[in-house]
């Protein structure tokens, strides 16, 4: 005769199972989120330790271990990770560089360091910001050639670099940039030729500005593709050539600015097709004819 006993009920004999349960997932939520915050603050106070002027004492009295990074000041987190997604440090008179550690807050969306006194060359760790949409260093001393890794940020909307001392020649990889709307790269010491290739995959540019740069060669007709341009300044630079047939492709253009360059030759006709054209300066060049639009 076999005799089968019946199974224990395991939820019935242990009823502390469930809330202990409870309490391991809560403690493992807790740990890996203190964990997340510790990687954003060590990466915000490795900035703090490359800031050598702080003359309102902003980042000395608020970017304290005793509170939140999440409370300091220019820093917001997101609702759902409490991860730092925007870091907003614009025009506080900071003197300092840029750690590569910078490159560790990976949920950052938002950058804006514009109006400071920031100098150095930017770390090629930047790359590592896969979530960034905006960048704006604008207004700075920042040396060196443009990093190329930058073309690596896929998401990147709005890239704001006037104002500094880049040199060297734009690099190519900018054109896989196929999310950008603003391209300012306007007051800097930047060289050499705009390779085509930059602009084929530039559908959604909207501002583009080179002025004031050391800019030489023809104006690339494949700039011409990117029809949602409506600011595009090359002024004072060396550009050299006939302006192409095809800038009357950008027929959104509100603002154009090709003054104090080398260009020659006949206005394009189709110049007087930009209906939607306000603004224009073609100044100081070696040019001929009329624009009829006007």
């Amino acid at each position: 005769m076999i005799c089968i006993l019946p199974t224990p009920n395991l939820m019935a004999k242990t009823p502390f199972l469930i809330p202990l349960m409870f309490l391991l997932l809560f403690a493992t939520f807790r740990a890996t989120l203190s964990a997340n915050i510790t990687i954003d603050e060590f990466a915000l106070l490795a900035l703090k330790s490359h800031i050598t002027h702080d003359p309102h004492n902003l980042l000395a009295t608020s970017w304290s271990t005793s509170v939140s990074v999440c409370n300091w000041i220019g820093v917001t987190c997101g609702s759902r990770h409490h991860r730092v997604i925007a870091l907003n440090l614009s025009s506080m008179d900071l003197t300092g560089t840029i750690p590569s550690q910078l490159a560790n807050l990976s949920f950052l969306g938002w950058l804006d360091i514009h109006n400071n006194s920031f100098h150095g060359s930017l770390p090629t760790e930047l790359t590592n910001l896969h979530r960034l949409k905006y960048l704006n260093f604008g207004n700075n001393s920042f040396t060196g050639v443009f990093p190329s890794t930058l073309g690596n940020l896929s998401k990147l909307e709005r890239l704001v670099l006037y104002r500094n001392d880049f040199k060297g020649q734009i690099p190519i990889t900018i054109g896989n940039l196929s999310n950008l709307e603003w391209l300012y790269l306007d007051y800097n010491s930047f060289s050499g030729h705009l390779e085509s290739e930059i602009f084929d995959n530039m559908s959604k540019l909207q501002v583009l500005s080179l002025a004031e740069n050391q800019i030489s060669g023809s104006i690339p007709n494949s700039l011409f593709k990117c029809k949602e341009l409506m600011f595009l300044s090359l002024w004072n630079n060396s550009f050299e050539g006939s302006i192409p047939i095809e800038i009357g492709n950008l027929t959104m253009l509100q603002s154009l600015y090709l003054g104090y360059n080398n260009l020659k030759g006949d206005i394009p006709s189709t110049v007087g097709s930009l209906t939607s054209l306000v603004f224009i300066d073609i100044s100081y060049n070696k040019l001929a004819g009329i624009i009829s639009h006007f």
